[in-house]
């Protein structure tokens, strides 16, 4: 009689276990609604919208993370424009103005405010630290937005955590960002993934459960910028959230 009832309770329990597992689809499909675009807005210019990166929405939905160098670019002299985000609806978007703008000193990433409250990701606790090969995806806008706003995934494994800055061989590969690094120097993620220019500020996450743990930053580029397109490396490096977290409690902001 107990074998009859082990086997009843194991026939209709394990249906209800499969159900409640997540799959990566369902994953990706609970992420795209927080990836955005970070760019320019300029009403009377020939291109009114000028996407130059991904940014993700975290905390209570009003702060968008995304790299620093993103919102860094100059803004063109004589035409009327501002730092927006994008929020992708479709083969339209939004455009939301940026309230504010919170820059890491020594990393390359930034925080902007919002008005607006978007849906939000959760993120990995700072002091996490994630396996060499965990499955893992990010999710943005690679090569910027050539065929519209249209968030893409990627997929891949967490390759190493690394340096950000090796011993430099010659005195010629002292640049002032190099100098920088070296000042404040930080382990990243190597990702076996391929992202492209517009994933700067991509999240990559966990393919299990869409917990962000670091921030793309860059690919390694093989020869040329334009290069990366044609024959990307596949190599990705990422900033962990540990960098995020140090950020957003100098300016007292809940994640």
């Amino acid at each position: 009689m107990r074998h009859y009832l082990f086997y009843f309770l194991l026939f209709f329990s394990f249906p209800t276990m499969i159900a409640s597992a997540k799959s990566f689809v369902d994953v990706v499909k609970e992420v795209k609604p927080s990836v955005v675009g970070i760019g320019v807005h300029a009403p009377l210019a020939t291109i009114s919208n000028q996407l130059h990166g991904t940014g993700f929405v975290v905390g209570n939905g009003k702060y968008v993370v995304t790299n620093k160098h993103v919102i860094n670019s100059q803004l063109e002299e004589g035409i009327k424009s501002q730092r927006v985000v994008f929020v992708p609806q479709g083969s339209a978007s939004r455009v939301l103005p940026i309230k504010q703008i919170f820059k890491s000193k020594h990393r390359d990433v930034a925080i902007l405010e919002l008005e607006t409250e978007l849906p939000s990701l959760n993120l990995v606790a700072s002091d996490v630290v994630i396996d060499d090969g965990s499955s893992v995806a990010i999710t943005g806008f690679p090569i910027g937005a050539i065929l519209g706003l249209f968030p893409a995934t990627h997929a891949g494994i967490v390759a190493a955590l690394t340096p950000d800055v090796i011993p430099a061989h010659h005195s010629s590969q002292l640049s002032q960002g190099f100098l920088k690094r070296a000042d404040a120097p930080a382990m990243i993620y190597q990702l076996d993934l391929t992202a492209y220019p517009g994933n700067s500020g991509s999240p990559v996450y966990l393919s299990e459960t869409g917990e962000v743990f670091a921030i793309i930053n860059k690919g390694f580029v093989k020869e040329t910028k334009e290069a990366a397109i044609e024959s990307p490396s596949g190599i990705t490096y990422a900033i962990p959230v540990s960098e995020l977290y140090s950020l957003a409690a100098e300016y007292d902001i809940a994640l």
